[in-house]
């Protein structure tokens, strides 16, 4: 972990990088784009994140409306997810980076624009990318109308030909599920009915509609976690699958999240929720061999999962530390400790009002 090349370098190397994702081929965008996701995820919380942030999200937008290329668009989705999930501080930056990828897969059409069909794995990383950073988000304070075009769009996914698309709608749905979003819509459309008899039949169609998702949805889920296979599919994809949407059948009928437990060296990193296991599936992706050496030293990701490997509290360790590390993690008014302050904080306000509750989709019980 290069925290102290870093201090001294992020500038000259996120505007390097900039500078490839501005001008550079396919290949020196993906690389840069990568490259600058791990340095953001490096550098951690604070100042220097927002402003990798900041200086970063217009040539992205840019790259990302200036070519198809697949693997060029999916880096560039993947660096703009994790430089938004480590440097965003505002709701309003998060929904700015979600809006800008939902914008590949769903486009504002205007007079002079023409929609290019997404490939499939432009989808699948959109909806991933979208999902990774919904898991910060207090989805209670989101515009209703777009939640539900984006729960119609997945469930759309779900019957999809390419399974790395099902399997990213899957894990948005099931998300979206556990922060009790379509409960909200629910509750709204009851409300509503009381006003006048043309707001009243609005809301009643509504509620209508909400059910029926919910009962298109549990259909869907349940036929894929016991989908027999396709043409040319390969098993180990097939069990994915099936493995994850059982995962959410059990979730949507009963309430239970998945649990999972993974070794990071001699300590055992768990997840009991959606929202942890998508953060934690995105960034393993992410970091891919770089994840457990992340896992052990990253103080970012040791707040995110609530992990804090034993090695830490070996006797001697400060010891060994460098003068200019002991400023970095000891210092109470150190840039990382104020950054782990700020991030925690973060964390709490966006979960204070999430449910986490059982969810259970009846279509006959309107109480669902």
């Amino acid at each position: 972990m290069q925290h102290q090349f870093l201090e001294k370098k992020f500038v000259t190397l996120l505007h390097q990088c900039l500078s490839c994702i501005k001008k550079g081929s396919s290949k020196e965008i993906s690389l840069a784009s990568h490259a600058i996701g791990l340095l953001a995820l490096t550098v951690g919380c604070g100042d220097n994140a927002r402003e990798i942030l900041e200086d970063s999200v217009t040539p992205i937008s840019q790259a990302l409306k200036s070519g198809s290329e697949s693997t060029k668009t999916v880096s560039l989705l993947e660096c703009l997810a994790v430089i938004t999930f480590v440097g965003g501080n505002e709701p309003a930056e998060t929904e700015r980076s979600m809006q800008i990828m939902w914008q590949l897969v769903r486009p504002k059409l205007g007079s002079n624009v023409v929609a290019v069909k997404p490939s499939a794995p432009v989808i699948a990383a959109v909806v991933s990318a979208w999902s990774f950073l919904l898991t910060t988000m207090d989805g209670w304070t989101l515009d209703p109308k777009d939640w539900q075009e984006s729960i119609s769009y997945f469930s759309g996914l779900l019957d999809k030909d390419d399974r790395s698309v099902r399997i990213a709608a899957g894990e948005a749905l099931a998300l979206i599920f556990e922060m009790g979003s379509l409960e909200k819509f629910t509750a709204e459309a009851k409300s509503s009915t009381n006003g006048s008899v043309q707001e009243g039949n609005k809301s009643r169609e509504g509620l209508a509609h909400i059910q029926g998702l919910k009962a298109k949805i549990l259909n869907q889920v349940r036929n894929l976690s016991a989908e027999a296979g396709g043409k040319g599919s390969t098993k180990k994809d097939l069990n994915s699958q099936r493995n994850l949407f059982k995962d959410v059948l059990e979730f949507l009928e009963y309430g239970y999240c998945p649990e999972t437990s993974m070794k990071i060296g001699g300590d055992s990193l768990q997840t009991s929720t959606w929202s942890q296991l998508i953060q934690l599936n995105f960034l393993k992706r992410f970091l891919g061999s770089g994840f457990v050496k992340h896992m052990q030293d990253n103080d970012l990701l040791h707040d995110v999962f609530g992990f804090i490997p034993k090695r830490k509290y070996l006797q001697g360790v400060e010891h060994q530390m460098s003068s200019s590390e002991k400023r970095m993690y000891k210092s109470p008014n150190s840039v990382l400790n104020k950054a782990r302050t700020q991030f925690l904080n973060k964390q709490r306000m966006m979960s204070k009002d999430r449910n986490f509750g059982r969810f259970s989709v009846n279509v006959g019980d309107e109480e669902a």
